[in-house]
């Protein structure tokens, strides 16, 4: 299906790795010209350029950390010059821990928040010259807001959040024609996954898959048909909406 997205100008942070990744390909495969931003230079970041090389579109991948207000700026600015105009934004990039809320330390619980709000926050704010009407913006969220997840205090925080901040700015919005909308997510098998132990893994892979009604785990391609519709004129009357994919999750 012809999604109407080729020639469209698309932002994803955090695209060199799992989801991000995944949504950075997909958008590229329907026609998208994609500009990606990634934190640390890796393996990760040399295939993607090259597979991007591969298709067809006006690609580009680049260093930002979305936490740092002068990395985005440059970003932004990057955006702009090369396409003039933006009409996808993907929120993706993003941090995490595990550590009891008793002994979380203030300067993770900062390091969390500056990454997963706070750089959302500095990316649409320093976008909105290049949205215009049609243009999507698209933030990707957590299951565990609903969940609640031990250990994981200051992340499903920042996940929380997200959603009143998307329901405000489709408000504030929605006259100018920009949508806004959220992807919580469930368990997604990633590259993470597979470099868990093997027996570590297949627990891992039983336990999560037992508590969807799908019986499995996701995948980051599955994620990015959401983020396709999203970004795609079949999704125009959706916005302030937060969409589940998450196989069911319980």
């Amino acid at each position: 299906m012809d999604l109407g997205l080729k020639g469209k100008k698309a932002l994803v942070t955090g695209g060199s790795r799992g989801v991000g990744r995944g949504i950075v390909r997909a958008l590229a495969q329907a026609g998208a010209d994609v500009l990606t931003c990634y934190q640390q230079e890796s393996e990760a970041v040399v295939s993607l350029r090259n597979e991007l090389k591969e298709t067809d579109g006006d690609h580009h991948v680049v260093r930002a950390d979305v936490s740092d207000p002068g990395n985005v700026t440059d970003l932004l600015a990057e955006a702009g010059e090369r396409y003039g105009h933006l009409d996808v934004v993907v929120n993706n990039a993003g941090a995490i821990s595990h550590i009891p809320y008793a002994e979380l330390p203030l300067e993770e619980w900062r390091r969390v928040v500056d990454t997963n709000l706070t750089g959302v926050h500095l990316v649409i704010q320093g976008a909105l010259p290049l949205l215009g009407a049609g243009s999507s913006v698209i933030s990707i969220g957590s299951k565990a807001v609903e969940a609640g997840i031990p250990l994981r205090s200051h992340y499903t925080a920042t996940k929380a959040a997200l959603v009143g901040f998307n329901r405000s700015l489709a408000k504030e919005f929605g006259d100018r024609g920009i949508r806004f909308n959220i992807v919580a997510l469930g368990v997604i098998e990633t590259e993470n996954l597979h470099k868990m132990p093997d027996e570590m893994k297949a627990q891992l892979v039983e336990r999560y898959s037992a508590k969807t009604a799908l019986h499995r785990l996701g995948t980051p391609d599955e994620v990015a048909g959401a983020v396709l519709w999203l970004s795609s004129d079949l999704s125009r009357y959706v916005t302030g909406a937060t969409i589940c994919v998450d196989g069911g999750i319980s």
